[in-house]
Order: structure tokens, then C-alpha cells, then sequence
């Protein structure tokens, strides 16, 4: 599993990284965690509004920063 977190650095965007890395960790699974600083990149993966998760390829969240409970559910869902 691939879960790329993107944002710039804000705050928001670190707590969101620790969110999914958290949920990986009390889940127990095998995950890959990109952080994506890259605006450029961004834009590819269409992200218009950071922070944002992607797991798979599939965009869950944009502009915010979901509750932990969210992040293991999306991880779940894709397991």
C-alpha cells in the first residue's frame, strides 16, 4: 500500500502526516508513507488544496485534516 500525504510544510500538514503515520502504526500494516512537498507534483496528482491524502492512487481527503478514526478507516478500505 502507498499512501502519499501532500502539503507544503504548514502545520496542518505535518499534523496530517503524523495522522496517517500514527493509523499505520496502531493498524500493524505494511505501508509506504510519502511526504509530497512539491507543488508541481502536486498539481499532477490533482491536488488543488493541501493538505491531502492519497492511498493507491486515490485522492481521500483535500484541504483538511481528517480525525485518525477517518485515516484507519481509508486504510482498511484499501487493504
Amino acid at each position: 500500500m502507498k499512501i502519499e500525504v501532500f502539503g507544503p510544510g504548514c502545520p496542518k500538514c505535518q499534523q496530517l502526516e503524523k495522522t496517517v503515520r500514527d493509523a499505520v502504526a496502531e493498524l500493524g500494516v505494511q505501508a509506504e508513507v510519502e511526504k509530497v512537498m512539491d507543488v508541481m507534483k502536486m498539481a499532477e496528482a490533482g491536488v488543488m488544496i493541501p493538505p491531502a491524502v492519497r492511498i493507491d492512487g486515490r485522492i481521500k481527503c483535500s484541504g483538511r485534516v481528517p480525525k485518525i478514526d477517518e485515516v484507519k478507516k481509508w486504510i482498511e478500505e484499501s487493504r
